[in-house]
Formats: C-alpha cells, sequence, structure tokens
C-alpha cells in the first residue's frame, strides 16, 4: 500500500518540509522536522514488536505514534486517566515490548514493568524512513496491525481492536472526499489523543492530508476562538464542547465572529442536540457537521461539505462503507422511511481486523455474511440521510408494542427551555413491558419543570407513546472523558 503520510515519506521536492504540521500550545514542529524526530524514533522501535503510547496531550505523543506507523510496529494509546486496574489489564492482554512517553512524565505502576523510552521531538538525527518514499515498510502491507486501540469496556474488560493501516488511510482518504479536505486546512481541536476521534482524525488526519494540526492541550472556548482568528479552518469537538460554545455565544460575539469564519465545524463521538444545532447556525451562520463512527470501524457516515447539513442526522454512508438496517432476526430493513428502527451493521475497508486475543467475542461482532454488528440503533430517510436514535443495549426502549429509541425523546426534551440536559432510559413496566424515564438537569434547579408538562412537550412534538412516564430530576449527569452519557450509572428507583 502507498505511504500513510506522503509529506514525511515522499521526496523533499513533493513534500512541505517547511510547512507547520504540529502545534501544541507554544511548541510545534514542521514537517521537516517531525520526519527527523520520528524517524529516529522509528529506528529504535523498529524492532519492538508492539510498543504502548503513553496518550498525553502533547507533541511527544504525536511523535510517537507516528515514528511506530513508519516503523511498522502497532500502537497501543494509553490513557492517562485509566486506573491501574485497566492499565494492568491492557498491558497484559496487548504485551507491548516498551511504552513511549514525554521526558519527566511519572508513569503509574502498572507500566513499571515496560522499558520505558522518552520521545526527544528536537532529535535531529539523519532521517532514514522506514517508509521508503511512496511504499510501506517492508513486510507491511495493507493489512498489517497499525494500532491496538481498547474499547471502553462497559461489558467487561475492555478489548483491544486491531486497527489495520488499510483502515487508516481508507477513511481519512474517505474524510477527505466528504468534506473537501486538503492540505491547505488547518484543524484545531482539544480532543483526548488516546482515542479514534482525537488520535485519527485529529492528529493523522492532517498529517496524511499534508495539512496542518494545532492541538489547544485543553478545550477553552477562548483557545478555539484564537485559533480560528489564526487562520484555523476547521474545528473538530464532542457535543459537550459545542454545547459549552453555544452557552457562551450569546455574550461573545467575538466567539461567534470566529466561528463564522470556520470552513468546517465537525462533532462526533455522541449525537449534538438539534437544539444547539440551531443555536450555533444562528449566531454564526455555520452549520455543524455530524459524522459516525465507533473505534471498531472508524467513520461510517458523515453529512458532507457540499451536502445538506440537516440537524440530527450523522449524513450519509461515506465512500466504500456499506450499511444497512436490521430487524432483531437479522432481517433487513429495505423500507427506509426515517420511523423504521433497526440495529446499524456496516461492511467494508473502514472495519476493524479482530478483537486482540478475542476470537470469541471477534466472531460473535460479525454476521456470517461480514457485518459488523455496531449495537447502534437508527432511522434511514429516503435519501439514505441516517439518524441515530441510540445503543441497542441501553437506548433501545420497548414499550406498548413500540420500538423507541431513546436519542430523539432527548433531543425534544432539549428543546424545553427549562431543561439544561437530559437523558432518557426504560425500565421495567408491568403493563407497557418498559416505560420511558426522562432524567433531567433543569436550568434552574430551584424552579424544575413539572413532570406532566415535560411529557406534554414530548407528546406534541413526537407522539404520545413516547412521552417519558417518570422523571427524575439530578444535579448533573455522569458523563465519560468524551462527554459521552454514561447511563448504566443512572440508577432506577
Amino acid at each position: 500500500m502507498s505511504s500513510l503520510f506522503p509529506a514525511l515519506t515522499d521526496s523533499p521536492a513533493d513534500s512541505p518540509a517547511e510547512r507547520p504540521a504540529l502545534r501544541f500550545g507554544e511548541r510545534s514542529l514542521t514537517y521537516a522536522e517531525l520526519a527527523a524526530a520520528a524517524g529516529a524514533l522509528a529506528g529504535r522501535v523498529r524492532e519492538a514488536g508492539r510498543v504502548a503510547v503513553w496518550a498525553t496531550p502533547t507533541l511527544e505523543t504525536a511523535v510517537g505514534v507516528v515514528a511506530a506507523l513508519l516503523a511498522g510496529v502497532p500502537a497501543v494509546p494509553l490513557n492517562p486517566k485509566s486506573g491501574d486496574g485497566e492499565l494492568g489489564h491492557i498491558v497484559r492482554d496487548s504485551a507491548p515490548a516498551l511504552v513511549l512517553t514525554a521526558p519527566g512524565t511519572e508513569l503509574p505502576p502498572a507500566l513499571s514493568g515496560l522499558e520505558r523510552v522518552d520521545i526527544d521531538v528536537r532529535e535531529r538525527a539523519p532521517y532514514a524512513p522506514a517508509e521508503s518514499p511512496g511504499s510501506a515498510p517492508a513486510g507491511i502491507t495493507a493489512e498489517s496491525p497499525a494500532l491496538v486501540v481498547y474499547t471502553s469496556g462497559t461489558t467487561g474488560p475492555p478489548k483491544g481492536a486491531v486497527i489495520p493501516r488499510r483502515a487508516i488511510a481508507t477513511t481519512l482518504d474517505a474524510l477527505a472526499d466528504a468534506w473537501q479536505w486538503t492540505g491547505d486546512d488547518v484543524l484545531v481541536h482539544g480532543l483526548p489523543l488516546f482515542h479514534v476521534h482525537g488520535l485519527i482524525l485529529g492528529i493523522l488526519g492532517p498529517l496524511r492530508r499534508g495539512g496542518s494540526v494545532r492541538h489547544l492541550g485543553r478545550f477553552t472556548a477562548e483557545g478555539v476562538a484564537h485559533e480560528l482568528n489564526e487562520g484555523a479552518t476547521m474545528l473538530f469537538g464532542v457535543p459537550t464542547m459545542y454545547h459549552r460554545l453555544a452557552e457562551a455565544l450569546p455574550d461573545d460575539p467575538a466567539l461567534a465572529k470566529a466561528l463564522g469564519r470556520a470552513r468546517l465545524l465537525v462533532s462526533g463521538s455522541a449525537a449534538l442536540p438539534v437544539h444547539d444545532h440551531e443555536r450555533i447556525a444562528a449566531a454564526t451562520g455555520r452549520r455543524v457537521v455530524e459524522r459516525y463512527g465507533m473505534t471498531e470501524t472508524l467513520m461510517n457516515t458523515s453529512v458532507r461539505a457540499d451536502g445538506e447539513p440537516r440537524a440530527g442526522t450523522v449524513g450519509v454512508p461515506l465512500p466504500g462503507v456499506e450499511l444497512r438496517l436490521v430487524e432483531e432476526d437479522g432481517t433487513a430493513i429495505t423500507a427506509y422511511d426515517g420511523e423504521t428502527v433497526g440495529e446499524i451493521q456496516v461492511r467494508g475497508p473502514n472495519l476493524f481486523t479482530e478483537y486482540l486475543n478475542r476470537p470469541d467475542a471477534t466472531a460473535a461482532a460479525f454476521t456470517g455474511d461480514g457485518w459488523f454488528r455496531t449495537g447502534d440503533m437508527a432511522v434511514r430517510d429516503a435519501d439514505g440521510y441516517v439518524r441515530i436514535v441510540g445503543r441497542k443495549a441501553t437506548d433501545l426502549i420497548k414499550s406498548g408494542g413500540y420500538k423507541i429509541g431513546a436519542g430523539e425523546i432527548e433531543n425534544a426534551l432539549l428543546e424545553h427551555p427549562a431543561v439544561r440536559e437530559a437523558a432518557v432510559t426504560g425500565e421495567p413496566d408491568d403493563d407497557l413491558g418498559e416505560r420511558v424515564v426522562a432524567w433531567i438537569v433543569p436550568t434552574d434547579p430551584q424552579s424544575p419543570p413539572a413532570a406532566d408538562d415535560l411529557a406534554d412537550h414530548v407528546a406534541r412534538r413526537l407522539a404520545p407513546h413516547k412521552r417519558p412516564r417518570t422523571v427524575r430530576f439530578l444535579d448533573t449527569l455522569p458523563r465519560n472523558d468524551m462527554g459521552k452519557i454514561m447511563k448504566r450509572a443512572l440508577k432506577h428507583d
């Protein structure tokens, strides 16, 4: 296969050697500097077999991952916020030969048995790339593992999804087609670097295009505005980030002006509420584009830059990706009417290879004809747009003979002026099978909305059978590092 990073490995005449590649705060590397630092490190890890990367939001993490990919060595990004138990499981499961980290970093006891290699981002040793111009390292093919990214482990110990080089290349190229993404784009983001969104899309994506990325280190509205005012063209974020931007916009016309300068605003990792879509569009004149992916599949769908920016949807399948909705018995749904709920299954070159050391889980994840069972529930419009209504395990509510997606009820609740945050779950009901439960963070904690008012609000917007039968008020909703609501932490009485 061709090089993952042509700007680093092709001949100098064809590469943007002095163009900025990476910037984290005040620290930056040009393409020439990145090639030298990553190339020198690649030479040190080439025989390692597999390496762990202590994935702090720093230049060192980016250089470490790029070096591993240049060397043809699979990298295992480690979440610095993980506890010793989870880290110990990942290290035992993935068996890396060493851990790459920034100098001076104090690593936890779970990593004490690994050889430590400090990353020198200013190393200027002669660069002899493992990747020759236009090609992958010797013996490395499109199917060779590039990354082992561990899932969140909501139903047991985290599983290591083995992501081949083929999946990274095809996903990033499909997104380039969908988003008209070029080497002239400058991306700003403040996402963690231990998962697909922040690392593959946010760091490897710009490097594959020959563009630039500016990482904020920590997300702030001020940081976003500054970078967009300084020439950044794209912003990647998660719904929590865009919600904070939406909240800040009414009192910050400078932020609205900065966001209005962006060529593309992209949200992912969870559904962005329609209410936040509308507030951002009204204040900035820019629509947020949503895409849909997961660790095992990288990216599956997106609203296209040249398509209709339809709030509440994740767009259409990316080039090369096949997508279908199926009933519980596996029967494919053929009526795309925007109402019939089915599980999303996908097939294509964007998929992972296997769960590391888990042939049982790998086999269970695929159908007999090669479709990956995502566990996500959705409806599809006649023109192919996909609207996700929740996870099969936590967001599909069967009530009174209806299949109800929690996501659409949450969007409706968030349109109520007295609701700041909302989550919807199902709980057992003797009559209905399951009843709809709304978990609400009120706008004014001293004056929460009446339960009947919220139920009527949903019934008017959706349908009477989708109204919440029980409403519970909270000070805050439990969320993970990506801002996703952890519904399993919501305890029923």
